[in-house]
């Protein structure tokens, strides 16, 4: 039994298709259905059943792909291992991001990172927070950027920044001159604009309307911060914005940003696995993302 053809099992298990499988493996789909049928004939079990249509785990592939995570991650870490013995000369790291908060953080980060650590390779997974949370917990990112509170409890975390959370409004909306904080509840008659389902900044949008006693009424969904912001500036509703985001040009189209009554935040985190190795590269990028994100807030 070989170490790709653990990878080639989970691969087959993630896409549920050879083909595609095939492509996110980089090699010819022949080559992957013949080392799968070599695999099983090694191990005397059938791990999918294949048909025209579909490509589905047995209970024996369910639980040779767990295991064979497991064995990945603990072959994974002990390279980690081995590249901090060789001080950090060379080195592969995987970075997870939420898209809207990297775009906002991460450009100022990897540029100061890599002057320091030219030849460790940098890899970027990006993801909405529930599913970030998932491929930490599992390995398959060495430290993410996540905002709390965390789902999964076998992540441990280290503070990044306390960002303050703004109001956007349209340039011609009753508030966009007021020169007094808005308080929440002044908001419950607004159409909002928000995050779609799955992205933690939502799930935030929905937690300080709650906590004013108001429901907001979501008129609009996206996946996209900069979309979301545009359809506000164009008068089609209102919306709460991180911070960082608000202070950023992305289009001729600019709503107003006005502070909240009692300036609510929300805590950006570098997250990791409980017990996991972290690596000395791991370790020096969370040190470079405090050091320049102390520098530009």
């Amino acid at each position: 039994m070989e170490l790709r053809q653990l990878q080639y099992a989970i691969q087959i298990a993630i896409e549920r298709n050879f083909s595609r499988a095939a492509e996110k493996l980089h090699i010819a789909q022949p080559s992957l259905s013949q080392q799968l049928s070599k695999l099983e004939k090694e191990i005397g079990v059938l791990l999918f059943q294949r048909s025209t249509n579909s490509v589905e785990l047995t209970h024996a592939g369910s639980l040779f792909v767990e295991k064979s995570q497991k064995i990945l991650d603990m072959v994974e870490q002990l390279k980690k291992e081995m590249e901090d013995i060789s001080q950090m000369k060379k080195g592969r790291l995987v970075v997870g991001s939420m898209p809207i908060t990297g775009s906002t953080i991460l450009p100022f980060v990897v540029p100061v990172f890599q002057a320091a650590y030219p030849d460790i390779e940098i890899s970027l997974v990006e993801e909405t927070s529930s599913n970030l949370e998932t491929l930490t917990m599992s390995g398959q990112t060495d430290i993410s950027l996540l905002s709390l509170p965390l789902r999964e409890d076998s992540l441990v975390y280290e503070t990044i920044l306390e960002e303050e959370i703004v109001l956007a409004v349209p340039p011609q909306h009753p508030l966009a001159t007021s020169k007094e904080p808005v308080r929440i509840e002044q908001l419950e008659r607004d159409s909002f604009i928000a995050l779609k389902k799955g992205q933690g900044f939502r799930k935030l949008t929905l937690e300080l309307c709650q906590k004013a006693g108001i429901i907001p009424n979501i008129v609009f969904e996206s996946s996209n911060m900069e979309t979301v912001q545009s359809l506000v500036a164009a008068g089609m509703g209102i919306a709460f914005v991180p911070y960082l985001i608000s202070k950023r040009s992305f289009s001729e189209l600019s709503p107003i940003h006005l502070p909240l009554e009692g300036r609510p935040t929300r805590t950006l985190v570098i997250a990791y696995r409980k017990g996991r190795y972290l690596s000395k590269a791991a370790e020096a990028f969370v040190a470079t993302m405090k050091e320049v994100m102390n520098s530009t807030v």
